[in-house]
């Protein structure tokens, strides 16, 4: 495995303790596009921070092709590539230059830093940019500069936090190909979101956290047929009042996993929508039905289904 977490555990320690990682294990594959999906706080960017050698763990430990990130951080750097939440390209120098120069830093020669800069402006459709500045740049082409820069001294892993914030969807989809394009290079990913749509589409597998633990492993294929992913269907009313009933009734169908009330409404999980959904509507006509959403089996059907709330809450 090329990357290894051993009961990391990271414990802030204030007014409040706030326990952000709590005793995950976890084994990357080389190669392979692994995604941590949750939502805002769930611990994502903490195990990235403490895996980076930003952060140090309170217990536990990580190992990136073997070498402890605690005991040996200089080591473990060269190994690896991050690109972190925000920008942090250099604004004071071209697009060229933010990657020849970190080719320098990790120990490149002139020729050699010249060489793979041009090569991965090229791979990642830059090179017409290559004199250009930072500020210059749109949101999509500044995230395709930063992995081109992460990648620049051939680490092994790559870390990306919350690649696609901020990110419209055209910006989107490039940057998920530009990932692909680092699995066919043999570069092991580890990727943080809480859009699950992008877990879908580009991990060959996924751990699903909340509150600091694991509470799913496995691809998403394996985890939407482990955990019976269903279609939810959510409802606001403008009335709640007596909607036990209508609950008491729903949750009688065998077609009905689960109906609870929320803050605004309902909200229903079935094994499907076929017959259910004409009878919700009229059902819920009576409460003054304002919207109503439906997601199909997905992997956030499967975090709800573990946790009761939405990725992004």
């Amino acid at each position: 495995m090329i990357v290894q977490f051993e009961a990391l555990t990271k414990i802030y320690e204030s007014k409040l303790r706030i326990v952000a990682v709590d005793g995950i294990d976890l084994e990357l594959k080389q190669g392979e596009i692994f995604g941590l999906l949750g939502p805002n706080g769930a611990g994502k960017t903490t195990t990235i921070s403490i895996a980076t050698t930003r952060t140090l763990p309170t217990s536990g430990t990580v190992r990136i092709d073997g070498i402890d990130v605690v005991q040996h951080p200089a080591h473990a750097r060269r190994l690896i590539g991050v690109v972190p939440q925000f920008n942090t390209l250099d604004r004071s120098l071209t697009v060229y230059e933010n990657v020849y120069f970190h080719c320098r830093y990790f120990g490149f020669s002139h020729g050699e830093a010249k060489a793979r800069a041009l090569e991965l402006l090229e791979q990642f459709m830059l090179s017409e940019r290559k004199s250009v500045y930072p500020t210059q740049l749109s949101g999509g082409l500044a995230q395709r500069v930063q992995i081109a820069r992460a990648i620049a001294h051939r680490p092994k892993v790559l870390f990306l936090d919350e690649p696609s914030a901020g990110l419209d969807p055209q910006s989107r989809m490039a940057m998920w190909s530009a990932v692909q394009q680092l699995r066919k290079d043999g570069i092991t990913v580890l990727l943080t979101t809480h859009y699950m749509e992008e877990a879908d589409s580009l991990s060959d597998r996924v751990a699903v956290i909340d509150y600091g633990r694991v509470l799913a492993l496995g691809s998403p294929e394996k985890l939407k047929q482990t955990f019976g992913a269903q279609t939810i269907f959510n409802l606001k009313l403008k009335s709640l009042e007596g909607l036990e009933s209508l609950i008491a009734t729903l949750q009688a169908r065998p077609d009905v996993t689960s109906a609870e009330a929320t803050a605004d409404g309902l909200r229903v999980i079935a094994a499907s929508s076929d017959g259910l959904l004409p009878e919700l509507v009229q059902a819920a006509a009576g409460y003054g039905l304002r919207d109503l959403t439906i997601t199909e089996p997905s992997l956030e059907t499967v975090f709800i289904q573990l946790t009761g709330r939405d990725l992004r809450e």
